[in-house]
């Protein structure tokens, strides 16, 4: 390797461009993070060595940088463009190309080229969807049509393609079962005529991509094991939003949080009227309710603009998820602030109206019977002044 790099020292005239090119490589795969300067000096230098350079040489230069995660987006592009005998291992395996860059390469350079993205371990929906889409679109290889023709054999790729019903996942396997079961009984003239064609069991393919993808994120009606409003508890709300009776509202909102009235409190403190939207869009509120009761806590919040109120814009800018992740940092924060939250396992509550307490609002009254937070007292009287 010293001696590669002992090229770099002879005249412009006198170096051998391919010793140059694997010296440029090996220096940028020795820096384990490449800043921003060194990313634009080898997309800069690689380029007019990779072009100066032989054969053999292209095809180790670009074998080494398959394994780099960090390349610019220039000189990932201009790799994967080459010709396959020499982009190969780099689209096959190279962490640097996105998502976007692998089908751009796959509409744009050919059948070759998308067969050797097919190799890679790992390819998200979106790329299967993309490779599924072009599988007919695609020409086959020059050098094996002819054998095609002559034994009418699929290829690997038509295979590998075929391959492709996601059978571990639980809504593809049925029909993975029921595909299998066709193929091998039977079946009388009049039915085969109607099997489904090569498009409809494409159709069945990309449907199967899209429910993988979708699996991960939910859908917004789906509330299983989520903090979610009651119709009751919606019902109160608003309900105390009109007559503007701020006691009972924050109580209904501890309630509904199975929090302590203070963080309900704390809630309404903010004028602004972000705090109260998030939280209403954490418990997937409907949004005529909650823009409802935004309007009614917050009046300055019914001024419309832009043909739309304040509230709207503001609950309509909410993103769901991230309430919801921002509702439980209020109720971690508030169980740290009041101490003795967890009701020990022993312990009854007695009183006519014990057994109808809800637990959440019987904890938030033991905890704050017990321990009152510090500060913000100016605050709720300003509140109380606020609300009468």
């Amino acid at each position: 390797m010293s001696e590669q790099f002992r090229e770099l020292e002879k005249p412009a005239g006198a170096r051998n461009k391919d010793v140059v090119l694997m010296a440029t490589v090996t220096s940028f795969q020795a820096l384990s993070f490449p800043g921003k300067s060194e990313l634009r000096q080898f997309a800069e230098l690689f380029q007019p060595l990779f072009a100066g350079s032989s054969m053999e040489a292209r095809r180790e230069a670009v074998a080494a940088l398959s394994q780099s995660p960090s390349l610019p987006l220039s000189v990932a592009a201009f790799i994967a463009s080459q010709p396959i005998s020499i982009a190969a291992p780099f689209l096959a395996s190279s962490p640097a190309l996105s998502d976007d860059m692998l089908i751009m390469i796959a509409r744009t350079q050919g059948a070759d080229h998308a067969r050797a993205i097919v190799k890679r371990e790992r390819l998200s929906p979106t790329v299967i969807d993309a490779l599924v889409s072009l599988r007919h679109a695609l020409p086959p290889r020059p050098e094996k049509a002819a054998t095609r023709a002559a034994q009418a054999e699929p290829s690997r790729f038509d295979r590998i393609m075929t391959e492709l019903t996601m059978a571990d996942l639980p809504g593809a396997v049925t029909e993975v079962v029921a595909a299998r079961q066709r193929a091998t009984t039977p079946q009388p003239a009049t039915t085969a005529a109607r099997e489904p064609d090569g498009s409809a069991r494409e159709e069945a393919l990309r449907q199967t991509i899209k429910r993988m993808a979708y699996q991960q994120r939910p859908a917004a009606s789906d509330r299983l094991g989520r903090r979610q409003a009651t119709p009751l508890q919606t019902a109160l709300l608003v309900r105390f939003a009109r007559s503007h009776d701020g006691g009972l509202f924050a109580t209904t909102l501890a309630d509904l949080l199975t929090a302590s009235r203070w963080l309900a409190e704390r809630i309404l403190l903010d004028i602004s009227g972000r705090q109260l939207a998030t939280t209403l869009s954490g418990v997937a509120m409907e949004p005529a309710d909650a823009i409802f009761i935004l309007e009614h806590i917050y009046p300055h919040l019914a001024r419309r603009e832009n043909g739309a109120s304040r509230a709207e814009s503001l609950f309509f800018g909410m993103d769901p998820d991230q309430a919801e992740d921002r509702i439980d940092s209020w109720i971690r924060a508030d169980r740290y602030t009041f101490a003795g939250e967890e009701p020990q396992g022993g312990t009854r509550e007695t009183g006519s109206g014990a057994g109808n307490t809800p637990p959440g609002i019987a904890v938030a009254n033991q905890a704050s019977a017990k321990r009152q937070p510090v500060g913000d007292e100016h605050a709720r009287q300003v509140l109380r002044a606020r609300k009468r």
